[in-house]
């Protein structure tokens, strides 16, 4: 979120910020709790509804082993949830960062707002930093019976102007520094989607300017009901608060309806382009996979989800040592062969640090994929991460950067990008070559300490092997690979995916201006905020 810095300082300077400072910190605190409000719990998979059944297909005889199904398209990610929420019949519980107010974002909206219409209970927990000028929006979804919009952490005074709400965000910091970055999809209890995308254009190639690299897993069995429980400690929690509470509007229920009606329409919220006949693993799209269950093959797994306490916002976590990025250094360091670690944004620190020279002492295999600078929408983090490159590299780390340009050289994502940039956004880590882990949690600071998170672990060779072949992790493209010059003091990129294999001793793609600006900025931001 630190990629928006820059538009507040832009917009708002001297007096005027803190005259807008002092007006929003006398400004009123969040409402008090309504006493003793009863919680709601997630609706348990049942064989009355198509997906329960699906569900109990897929788990026939039970073992205990949960059902999965990659999602690493994004066309066949967006394909999936509409496919789910079409298909439910009892309950949609979805929690994500950010719902963009956008394309993507909107049809997701109607199509639970048309779900909430047919009788299924619609649970739609946001996290309150990316809503500003959402309200009118979201109140004409919560406005249906059956459906229920609530924020994390929400903002207060300022829920239309982006700027005036970083105002807030600064005079409220010690709260509104602490981020649901969940991301998690529940249809009638029965399949779930986790992993790392947003709802938004660019999680799904929709954008004409960016797009992210992104993972997710499609799941049926006893990770489901885990993750809903999950769901439910987030939904009830004391930093949840309903959205009617924080958002005013002068319109009745019916003219909501009917501003929700327009906004959700076809030119404003068109379908996606059909799909192919199978994604890049052979698959078919869900709908034709729920059509054909008898001859549908999914992964059978061992599968755990977990997740932060929400009351991680509350700077009051009960037991540091549960939380998931403590429990993902702990997966980690019990690697006994190799270790891939897929992260946008990657700060390992002293600590991870040391905990990278104790797997080489003992020779563990270790591979880092993230962004290049160039391509970071979060810049400032990469600038970090640039600290740690050469003491790395001494350790023999292999060190792989994301570009658009080496992207663009593949076949594949040339006619996928187009004219957009290309990013890595996916949050993986593959350890031994028969784990996985997955979720939201970046491998920086702000995800340890700050924003709570939600991960999936599995245990599955075959898992393990879909995953290098799709993302060609044993042999790369698409990327800059970073080694160490001669002098063992500075590093090069080299270039992958054509005959020249280009090397460079600069930033891919980056000014030195660029570079400088970047730097000198990093000088104000504490590496724990990123």
């Amino acid at each position: 979120m630190l990629k928006l810095l820059a538009s507040l300082f832009s917009t708002l300077r001297g007096p005027a910020l803190v005259l807008a400072m002092g007006v929003l910190t006398g400004c009123a605190g969040l409402p008090p709790r309504q006493p003793d409000a009863p919680p709601t719990v997630a609706i348990p998979a049942a064989s009355t509804t198509e997906l329960g059944r699906a569900a109990v297909s897929l788990d026939s005889p039970p073992d205990g082993l949960s059902s999965m199904r990659p999602l690493i398209e994004a066309s066949f990610a967006l394909d999936a949830r509409l496919e789910l929420i079409r298909r439910a019949q009892a309950s949609l519980d979805v929690q994500t960062y950010q719902l963009g107010n956008d394309k993507t974002g909107r049809l997701l909206l109607r199509e639970l707002r048309d779900a909430a219409r047919r009788g299924v209970r619609v649970r739609l927990l946001l996290d309150d930093f990316y809503t500003a000028g959402m309200d009118r929006l979201l109140l004409g979804l919560a406005a249906e019976p059956n459906a229920q919009v609530r924020l994390f952490n929400p903002f207060v005074n300022a829920r239309d102007h982006s700027s005036m709400r970083w105002l807030e965000f600064f005079g409220d910091f010690r709260r509104l520094n602490h981020r649901m970055h969940n991301k998690l999809f529940i249809a009638d209890g029965a399949m779930a989607i986790a992993g790392g995308r947003n709802l938004a254009d660019e999680y799904f190639l929709r954008s004409d300017s960016a797009n992210f690299i992104d993972f997710e897993l499609l799941l049926a069995g006893p990770v489901v009901p885990q993750s809903a429980g999950i769901f439910d400690t987030y939904w009830n929690s004391d930093v949840v608060y309903p959205l009617q509470r924080m958002a005013g509007t002068p319109l009745t229920s019916d003219e909501l309806k009917a501003a929700f009606d327009a906004a959700t329409s076809p030119a404003f919220a068109p379908p996606p382009d059909p799909l192919p006949a199978t994604d890049l693993l052979g698959d078919l799209p869900l709908g034709a996979q729920l059509a054909n269950m008898g001859e549908t093959r999914w992964i059978r797994a061992e599968a755990t989800a977990t997740a932060d306490s929400p009351n991680k916002a509350l700077g009051t976590m009960a037991r540091p040592q549960e939380s998931l990025a403590q429990r993902f250094h702990e997966m980690l360091g019990a690697a006994k062969s190799n270790v891939v670690v897929i992260s946008p944004y990657f700060i390992p620190g002293d600590e991870g640090m040391e905990r990278i020279r104790m797997g080489r002492d003992h020779g563990l295999s270790i591979t880092v994929v993230t962004n290049s600078l160039a391509d970071s929408d979060e810049p400032l983090v990469n600038i970090n991460y640039n600290r740690y490159r050469v003491d790395m590299l001494k350790l023999g780390v292999n060190l792989y950067e994301v570009s658009t340009q080496q992207l663009k050289r593949s076949g594949q994502f040339r006619t996928l990008l187009k004219k957009a940039r290309g990013r890595l956004h996916a949050k993986l880590a593959l350890v031994d070559r028969q784990w996985v882990l997955l979720g939201s949690m970046n491998l920086d600071p702000r995800s340890a300490l700050l924003n709570t998170e939600f991960g999936v672990r599995v245990r599955s060779f075959e898992l393990t092997q879909a995953l290098l072949f799709a993302y060609q992790l044993d042999d790369m493209e698409g990327v800059y690979r970073v080694v160490l010059k001669p002098d063992g003091q500075n590093v090069q990129w080299i270039g992958t995916g054509d005959e020249h294999n280009e090397v460079l001793d600069s930033e891919p793609d980056s000014s030195m201006l660029t570079r400088l600006q970047l730097l000198l900025f990093s000088w104000f931001v504490p590496t724990d905020q990123l």
